[in-house]
């Protein structure tokens, strides 16, 4: 058994789903990991389908230097966004992995929830490029691994209607007992 970084709340309503020593870009997994956190499974699955299509974008906030403005990363606040195709191609991939474990469990895949989810760096795969007057430069990757855990909501309890209770000060309470004396008197 593997652990994972997060313990789920409730295990008994949670699926999780990892992937280690995956060739894709850290970088780029890591912000589109972060632009699918705490979304519905639904949703995260259709934005995904969406930025490999370029219909939406990740905002680049961490890792953004050289990143060129784009309009849809306004619906995150940001000028600098990107279609990073191929993370998006990995972690759909854990995400329906996820769901499908989810739906081993018997959970109810509507309303699953990324409740974690965490890219960490693997060790870096060493190549070389051959340059001029004899040289020799590294060409390295930059593998991650991925966690991801999925959970079921909770129904949302309406809060019960109180009375409104007022706290006082000490100040406020003597003012209001001596109201209250100069008005008997």
């Amino acid at each position: 058994m593997v652990r994972y970084a997060a313990v789920p709340n409730n295990p008994s309503k949670s699926a999780k789903s990892r992937g280690s020593f995956l060739r894709v870009s850290f970088k780029n997994t890591r912000e589109t990991a972060q632009a699918i956190n705490r979304m519905k499974l639904s949703r995260a699955i259709a934005y995904l389908e969406n930025v490999k299509g370029h219909r939406e974008a990740v905002p680049m906030r961490r890792y953004a230097g050289s990143t060129g403005r784009c309009a849809q990363g306004k619906q995150f606040g940001v000028s600098r966004a990107r279609w990073p195709e191929k993370s998006a191609e990995f972690l759909l991939g854990l995400l329906r992995n996820a769901e499908a474990n989810a739906d081993t469990k018997g959970l109810d895949s509507t309303n699953l929830v990324i409740s974690h989810i965490q890219v960490n760096q693997a060790p870096k795969q060493r190549r070389r490029t051959y340059r001029a007057h004899g040289r020799i430069n590294p060409y390295m990757s930059n593998p991650c691994h991925i966690e991801v855990i999925v959970s079921e909501t909770d129904e949302a309890v309406a809060k019960a209607s109180e009375d409104k209770v007022v706290k006082l000060s000490a100040r406020q309470r003597g003012r209001a007992l001596a109201e209250q004396r100069r008005i008997a008197a």
